[in-house]
């Protein structure tokens, strides 16, 4: 059988350079020819090939070593028959994936490093399940390295992260508890390579001069990953969901998911072995075996109290609702306890004092920040203040609340810092530009770097 020509696999009238894919294909016939040679044959010959050529490439690391001489190699390939390995090692040398010098020893070329090299790195990544996402990721950060990166690499790392979600996405769609967490151990032990290509893309993005089609397709795979990054919550709610419906047998602790674990264990055999007696080619009437039952379901249908009770639909008499005897009061105490220290401020023979003395009062955040809003209240006038009542009696105060921009250091009740200001008789203030009463409290817990303090919402006024 003849080998086809490249022009009889084109249409006809089309010649190989009215098609630009071709091109870089063409441009590299000397590669192609490489592997063409490693993979041409029986599984046992491509096996014999990449054998030979991986040990002559991979043993020792000085200039030495790296030559052979034929009676190294059949000494070192002892465990192959002499014919058969003469036979490769020509097949190599007329293919120029071997170099023979004038003192008659073997070296590898140049074209049969670069081919052991891409065998190799492949060889490294197939013990892991996904080969394809690290193989990729690999191969884009060693190009971005030496400033290779091109389009197609970028192209084929996204389809893969497409793939991986596409397989996802099927797996909670499916709802078998076993898919999920299939699905997510290969998310997790394909999570490093996602990390370092998520590295590699930011510093792509970094570069200001990155090509614009190298950086459209980067954005896609920063979303691929993005979006692989939030399946680990879609696979947690759907086995919350399995975990909803599993049933235990009895109080043995066995569930249903344990059952199907073991049966999916089992041989086909074994489950035929299960199966004999379990199942009948036609329905079995079992059930009016059981005499009994059927008597007790007919004495309920026949009984003439059942019916009564049955036709029994009458709401019952309505009842009045029962009233609380008290009413919740608000908390108040703090407003009140509150109040005390401000009256004797209204005092216009008093000199007035800062929003720090009055509001730093102990107790912590929470309650100082609870007086800096009554005192923003009493800022506001009494006009729209309630009638009666503890807090209607503390929006009266003739006190005259001022706050300005700027700030001054406090370190008490957890305040770091806060706007200053003055409290005192109403109309004895000193005039100074009014600043937004709306004044909040930097804590030094805020300061810190630490999480602010709980809000207690039963000391808020009403």
């Amino acid at each position: 059988m003849t080998e086809a020509r490249l022009d009889e696999l084109l249409a006809p009238g089309v010649v190989p350079d009215d098609v630009p894919e071709l091109a870089p294909l063409l441009a590299a016939r000397p590669l192609l020819a490489a592997f063409s040679t490693l993979f041409h044959g029986s599984e046992a010959e491509i096996l014999m090939r990449l054998l030979v050529l991986r040990e002559m490439g991979q043993t020792g690391h000085d200039a030495e070593a790296r030559r052979w001489a034929p009676d190294s190699l059949r000494q070192h390939f002892a465990y192959l028959d002499p014919i058969k390995l003469e036979t490769v090692l020509r097949r190599l040398r007329g293919n120029h994936l071997l170099d023979i010098g004038e003192d008659n020893c073997y070296t590898l070329s140049d074209l049969g490093r670069n081919t052991v090299a891409a065998v190799g790195m492949l060889v490294s990544f197939s013990a892991e399940e996904d080969l394809e996402l690290g193989f990729l990721t690999a191969q884009l950060a060693g190009l971005q390295a030496v400033g290779n990166l091109s389009a197609d690499a970028l192209g084929h790392l996204l389809g893969k992260l497409h793939d991986l979600a596409w397989h996802f996405e099927e797996a909670i769609a499916s709802g078998s508890e076993f898919r999920i967490l299939d699905a997510r151990r290969r998310l997790s032990a394909n999570a490093r390579w996602i990390t370092r290509g998520t590295e590699a893309l930011q510093q792509l993005l970094a570069d200001p001069e990155v090509d614009f089609e190298l950086a459209r397709i980067a954005q896609r795979v920063g979303l691929a990953q993005s979006r692989l990054a939030r399946v680990d919550a879609a696979f947690q709610r759907a086995l919350n969901k399995i975990e909803a419906q599993r049933v235990t047998l009895g109080g043995s602790g066995i569930s249903s998911s344990d059952v199907a674990g073991w049966l999916r264990g089992l041989k086909a055999a074994e489950l035929a072995t299960l199966l004999a007696g379990s199942l009948s080619p036609a329905p079995e009437l079992a059930l009016l075996a059981g005499g009994h039952e059927i008597l007790d379901r007919a004495e309920l249908a026949l009984s003439e109290e059942a019916r009564q009770l049955d036709a029994e639909t009458a709401l019952p008499p309505a009842e009045e609702a029962p009233s609380r005897q008290q009413p919740e009061q608000e908390d108040l105490r703090l407003l009140e306890h509150f109040s005390q220290p401000l009256a004797p401020l209204a005092d216009p023979a008093l000199p007035p004092a800062s929003l720090a003395q009055v509001v730093a009062g102990g107790g912590g955040f929470a309650a100082a920040s609870y007086r800096l809003s009554l005192l923003a209240l009493l800022a506001d006038g009494g006009d729209s203040s309630p009638a009666d009542g503890p807090i209607g009696g503390f929006m009266k105060l003739p006190l005259d609340v001022r706050f300005d921009a700027t700030q001054a250091p406090v370190h008490e009740d957890e305040i770091a810092t806060m706007s200053t200001g003055l409290v005192g008789a109403r109309g004895h203030l000193p005039p100074a530009p009014q600043a937004d009463p709306q004044t909040t409290l930097q804590s030094a817990a805020e300061a810190s770097g630490l999480p602010r303090p709980p809000h207690n919402p039963s000391t808020e006024p009403a």
